[in-house]
């Protein structure tokens, strides 16, 4: 016999397989899909939204959405859509408690099937490469001490979504210090700690890390193993520094106001919130001229929440930079900032962004901070509503 009479003799298709061909905007939906599936299968359940969720499970969860809309979703990614999350059928799994053969059946592959098949079929067989990153990023345990973590997570996330921070591809800038944000993954994460570098067997040089994620787990990544994963992963960004630069300057910027007043204002909203929680909820701001000029007509702003506001605090300051020390403000109580929809007199929704759940003995402890330069290193923890050093 030949070797094709041989293989057919043993049951075996000799039969050449047709590759599949798509559109590139069909490449782009399965591509997008795949994501979302990975997700599914790392973190047990589908998508959400809502502002305790991280940056990418929100942009997944809206994918998910648009991709179910589309007419030729369910036939494209049928193959694909094992556990049902076009149809919103799919249920949460924890991977951590499946044994093997529930995990291979979560996954639509039948146990005894995948033994007798697996001398005869190669399926899945992974590149070298393929299992070094699985190895790395298998390597994750739970971090014992993320309390003492969360709210800088917290912190990171508000800043991003509010400008302070941005997100930029990963590739110009390959550095990695002690407390950099980045994203790989899906998650943020952030280099905890850094060993003493030494010269890896190519020559290079490395070090070993402790690195965070946002979901409470953490590993000790190579540096060298994280560039590799943020250079591979399509999403993977590095989270920009929040320095400012020097708030008191000796030269003269175009936002320099040569005196100034630091004020706080409370609502006199009848909001069901703003009344429930009036004494607790301010708005920080910066004005280089009469705050009682700043906020007239605050009843009609919807800045100051389409209602009139009273002053309650103020703190005059010399030679300093507004749009800088409005800044360190934001970035100091990001997680703190409230999220109230109003609406305007055009019926129009609003949502406004600098209005902070902070009591004012503590937006006083800041200012004393920051005018004697040792808000480095800081953070406001919403859960004790405290300022709190970030060197633990």
């Amino acid at each position: 016999m030949d070797d094709d009479e041989l293989l057919e003799a043993l049951g075996i298709d000799i039969t050449p397989v047709k590759s599949a061909t798509h559109t590139p905007r069909e490449e782009r939906i399965i591509a997008g899909f795949e994501d979302i599936l990975r997700f599914w299968q790392t973190q047990g359940r589908i998508p959400q939204h809502g502002n305790d969720k991280d940056i990418f499970e929100r942009m997944y969860a809206v994918r998910l959405e648009q991709i179910r809309k589309l007419p030729e979703a369910a036939t494209l990614l049928a193959e694909l859509d094992t556990p049902g999350l076009l149809a919103g059928t799919a249920q949460t799994i924890n991977p951590a408690e499946l044994d093997e053969d529930s995990l291979l059946a979560e996954l639509g592959v039948d146990a005894k099937d995948s033994e007798e098949n697996s001398i005869t079929v190669l399926k899945y067989v992974r590149s070298v490469a393929e299992k070094r990153a699985a190895e790395e990023i298998a390597d994750r345990n739970p971090c014992k001490d993320f309390e003492q973590y969360k709210a800088r997570f917290q912190q990171a996330e508000q800043e991003l979504h509010s400008g302070i921070r941005k997100a930029v591809r990963f590739g110009k800038d390959t550095s990695i210090q002690v407390g950099n944000f980045f994203i790989v993954g899906g998650q943020i994460a952030l280099v905890a700690e850094m060993g003493e570098d030494f010269t890896a067997p190519n020559g290079e040089s490395d070090a070993r890390m402790r690195v965070i994620y946002a979901n409470g787990t953490e590993s000790n990544l190579l540096r060298r193993s994280l560039q590799r994963a943020l250079y591979k992963d399509e999403n993977g960004r590095r989270l920009t520094d929040t320095d400012l630069g020097p708030l008191f300057a000796s030269e003269v910027e175009p936002e320099d106001i040569e005196s100034g007043t630091i004020y706080v204002l409370r609502s006199l909203s009848t909001h069901p919130f703003i009344t429930e929680h009036r004494e607790l909820i301010h708005k920080i701001g910066v004005t280089g001229g009469k705050v009682e000029t700043r906020i007239s007509g605050a009843e009609h702003d919807p800045t100051y929440l389409m209602a009139g506001v009273e002053i309650v605090a103020t703190w005059k300051l010399h030679n300093i930079n507004r749009t800088k020390l409005e800044h360190l403000f934001h970035r100091l109580f990001a997680a703190a900032q409230i999220d109230i929809s109003i609406e305007d007199r055009f019926g129009q929704e609003v949502k406004p962004r600098e209005w902070f759940l902070v009591p004012l003995q503590v937006i006083d402890e800041a200012v004393n901070l920051i005018t004697n330069n040792e808000l480095e290193n800081t953070v406001f923890n919403p859960e004790t509503a405290r300022i709190e050093s970030t060197n633990k």
